[in-house]
């Protein structure tokens, strides 16, 4: 991580963290309408400032949600986004991942980098132990990205989520902040 954070909470080489601003809106947007194809059928950014503005909201203002944008250092374009959602204190410490890269930034390994600044976030400041993503099972690019960023499966749902339509099949993958490595030794973020 750099020591010249600028705008960032966190940054790293190639990306920076930023939360989410109401002034994001026509950006956001734009790159989640020139997503659409990427996007579908697992995801459905807000495409309208008044859609974006009723999904931020939550994200800006509730302290169970922390959402974060994914930035490319070099010019400070939103290249993704990655939210913790249902943030549990006390003794769960926990909160649910919602991610998703845009088409322009997509198989660059910007979300990737992006991920693994979150989890530091999460892990260290924000005090969090567990972190999920819940994942259609044939959405490939996603179980890749959990995986790469050292998450374990943990259980499969069966209709756990109303997405497009219809109740859909989920995985459930998980990482805690002191995640076992590939030989089982304990990595701590």
């Amino acid at each position: 991580m750099s020591d010249d954070l600028g705008p960032y909470l966190v940054s790293g080489a190639r990306v920076g963290l930023r939360h989410f601003r109401y002034d994001d809106a026509d950006e956001f947007t734009a790159r989640a309408r020139e997503s659409r194809a990427l996007h579908t059928p697992w995801l459905f950014p807000p495409q309208t400032a008044e859609a974006y503005e009723t999904y931020a909201r939550p994200l800006i203002e509730d302290p169970a949600r922390a959402g974060f944008l994914v930035c490319e250092r070099d010019g400070g374009g939103i290249a993704g986004f990655v939210n913790i959602n249902n943030i549990v204190r006390g003794s769960f410490l926990s909160g649910a991942l919602g991610y998703g890269a845009f088409a322009h930034a997509a198989g660059r390994g910007l979300l990737s980098e992006g991920l693994g600044l979150v989890l530091s976030y999460a892990f260290g400041p924000l005090g969090l132990h567990r972190l999920e993503a819940n994942i259609q099972p044939r959405n490939t690019a996603s179980r890749a990205l959990v995986r790469r960023a050292g998450f374990r499966l943990e259980g499969f749902s069966p209709a756990m989520l109303f997405i497009d339509g219809a109740w859909r099949d989920h995985e459930r993958w998980a990482r805690t902040a002191d995640h076992q490595g590939p030989a089982g030794e304990v990595q701590r973020l």
